[in-house]
């Protein structure tokens, strides 16, 4: 299993939200860079970045910040938020971004949504965060009234390799993962499922590696000091 260390940028800034909540927001380095090396040294081969306030706008504010982070890193590196658009799409692939993760608009847009993955096949992702059992969008302010289930079976039917399912209760709130969700979905689909939200102990690690799971992103536990990443690598593998 892939271990994809986060970075949520606001304002070029790495920072973290609690449950989505914008209005809750912790700075935790003003220099993404500086997290991004860090990673490296940790081991890390995979990165999950997202231009938070794209998610909210639909707007790309830190592409600069996310073409440096790329290119300066060489890392593998996936990024979301607020990708509404071919244009933005081919923006970021040209830019040498790995993998772009579609999230509102793969909800509200099916026709770019295949477009896409038309185009890019599996550089295309497609984000499923989850609350109460549907689909949120718009930086998580929204609930499209979509069960997560179906959507997931609809990805599938499309020709979606990758699926970063998040919890949201569970994001940022230290409180373990979601593995009964993560179980279900490893079950049901044959896509390459990475999970998101709560990843907060090793425990968690290695009970989501032991569902077989492609990936799973380690976001606030890595910032607060509560998993180790070095480690965290290892145990995945």
């Amino acid at each position: 299993m892939l271990i994809f260390p986060a970075i949520d940028l606001y304002e070029g800034k790495a920072v973290r939200l609690y449950k989505g909540d914008y209005a809750q927001k912790t700075v935790y380095n003003d220099n993404p860079l500086e997290v991004i090396e860090d990673f490296k040294k940790c081991g890390a081969t995979h990165v999950h970045l997202v231009d938070l306030e794209g998610a909210k706008t639909g707007g790309t504010p830190n592409f600069d910040t996310v073409a440096r982070l790329k290119a300066e890193s060489g890392l593998f590196c996936e990024i979301g938020g607020g990708i509404r658009t071919m244009q933005v799409v081919d923006l970021y692939v040209k830019a040498g971004l790995d993998r772009v993760i579609l999230g509102t608009a793969a909800v509200e847009n099916e026709s770019f949504l295949r477009e896409a993955v038309q185009k890019y096949g599996d550089k295309i992702a497609v984000g499923i965060d989850i609350r109460d059992g549907k689909v949120a969008v718009k930086g998580w302010t929204e609930d499209s009234g979509v069960d997560a289930f179906d959507f997931c079976e609809k990805m599938q039917q499309i020709g979606v390799k990758t699926v970063i399912c998040t919890d949201i209760s569970k994001d940022g709130a230290m409180v373990g993962t979601n593995r009964e969700l993560y179980r279900e979905l490893s079950r049901r689909f044959s896509m390459d499922i990475t999970a998101s939200g709560g990843v907060s102990s090793l425990d968690d690690v290695k009970a989501l590696a032991a569902l077989d799971l492609y990936g799973a992103i380690i976001g606030k536990a890595y910032y607060t000091g509560a998993i180790d990443l070095k480690t965290a690598i290892e145990v995945g593998v």
